[in-house]
């Protein structure tokens, strides 16, 4: 039978998903078990001679800031929440997508796994620059994704939209222009990520995957969704258009809840984000032209910190000017980024590295033109980077709240959920969910 608490909330999904959702806030009331339609005799005879096997979710919710769960917008996550285990999650720095995403699936930083940030290069690979495109083996292979791990353990896996997860983990791209890549574990399913693909579609293809006979069925699933981060760099997350993204992808979540009960599907479900978003504004923005000339550096990434290389030859004349604070920003060299942050031991990060106070920008100059929006990428420890975590299903403990912990805690979580031995060598354990474990 599927797991109490997302029966509990199955035959609450009919009316919001066929409405459009329209009847927000909602707090789920006390209702009776399930009571599925009568099935087909052939439909019968599958479900009376296969007895399901949980399935574990990871779904991210891209920039979804943990304070978004009090807003009264998502009454499914509040659900599953107050049903399950939940608490505020520290992001790995940089408090950016790509380097906590495989943090999420590798349990190691990103100085030791390498996606040092969304945009960055590596001494080793000059004339080459990683993008959120990039799907070269060479960035990633670092450290092993659990879909691989699974792969490896005969657990097949399937991933929707999860960065990285479209990689030949392991394998080597080839000479020429068309860029085979020789070797290489992917998940068993995959799909690339395409923006107009909708909340609905993603959902619907974690329900087909599930829909296989057990011998295929996949039995670790990743799902993505994007808008709230979206809609928090536009328009800044106290907007309403940020208010409107969470209560799609809370559609999204009962949809999902919905095609698990109608397959009568165990789910341990492990919603996570991967930062939280900070309100920005052409008010606050740091020119690198007002501190250092521009033609002592070249700026590799800039926003909420600037990673900066050195013209050569200019790097006494950089450092006169840059290194140290200044208002509302503080520069330092690789080597000497403050320790807390686990970050500048990897050859990938820039030799010298400003970063500004949680609202503020580093742009190479003054904009031309007035903006407000948000973003992230800020100290890992400040509340607006913080991130959602909700754990639910048969696995859990009802009504758990977490101390705050960090995120390369969740991969460890991952394993026992799946099956898997402890992970050797990884920057976090299990130990923020044991007593929420039921074990």
């Amino acid at each position: 039978m599927i797991h109490r608490s997302l029966a509990a909330i199955a035959p609450i999904l009919l009316v919001p998903l066929m409405s459009g959702c329209a009847a927000y806030p909602y707090t789920p009331p006390a209702l009776p078990p399930v009571t599925a339609a009568a099935p087909s005799p052939a439909s019968a005879m599958t479900m009376s001679t296969e007895a399901k096997a949980p399935v574990t979710i990871l779904v991210s919710i891209d920039g979804f800031r943990a304070d978004y769960l009090t807003r009264g917008l998502t009454p499914y996550l509040s659900h599953l929440a107050a049903t399950g285990a939940s608490g505020v999650m520290r992001p790995s720095f940089p408090s950016k997508t790509f380097p906590n995403h495989w943090t999420l699936v590798t349990g190691v930083v990103p100085d030791r796994h390498g996606i040092v940030a969304n945009n960055f290069v590596d001494p080793a690979r000059p004339g080459e620059r990683f993008t959120m495109a990039s799907d070269q083996p060479y960035w990633w292979n670092a450290a092993e994704p659990l879909w691989v791990t699974a792969e490896k353990a005969g657990i097949p896996t399937a991933t929707m939209f999860w960065p990285g997860s479209n990689v030949a983990w392991g394998g080597v791209k080839q000479a020429g222009d068309h860029g085979a890549v020789e070797g290489g574990t992917r998940p068993r399913d995959w799909q690339q990520f395409n923006g107009a693909v909708s909340d609905r579609q993603r959902v619907d293809g974690i329900i087909d995957w599930l829909r296989r006979p057990a011998a295929t069925r996949p039995r670790f699933l990743t799902l993505y969704f994007d808008e709230v981060d979206s809609a928090g760099h536009n328009d800044g997350p106290d907007s309403p258009q940020v208010d409107a993204a969470l209560r799609s992808v809370d559609t999204a979540i009962g949809q999902l809840l919905a095609g698990l009960a109608a397959l009568d599907q165990p789910a341990n479900l492990v919603v996570v984000a991967d930062h939280g978003m900070a309100a920005t504004s052409s008010d606050r923005v740091v020119a690198l032209d007002q501190l250092v000339d521009p033609a002592d550096y070249q700026l590799i990434e800039d926003g909420p910190f600037a990673a900066i290389q050195p013209v050569p030859g200019h790097e006494a004349a950089l450092e006169r000017r840059l290194l140290g604070h200044h208002d509302h920003v503080d520069c330092w060299r690789r080597n000497q980024i403050p320790a807390r942050f686990h970050y500048g031991r990897n050859p990938r990060v820039a030799p010298y590295f400003c970063l500004a106070d949680a609202g503020w920008l580093i742009k190479a100059k003054r904009p031309d033109t007035p903006f407000a929006g948000g973003t992230h990428g800020y100290d890992n420890a400040d509340p607006s980077m913080a991130a959602l975590f909700i754990a639910n299903g048969p696995a859990f403990r009802a009504g758990v709240r977490l101390a705050p912990f960090d995120n390369v805690a969740v991969a460890p979580l991952l394993r026992d959920l799946i099956g898997l031995p402890p992970g050797r060598g990884l920057d976090g354990s299990d130990a923020p969910f044991r007593r929420a474990l039921k074990r």
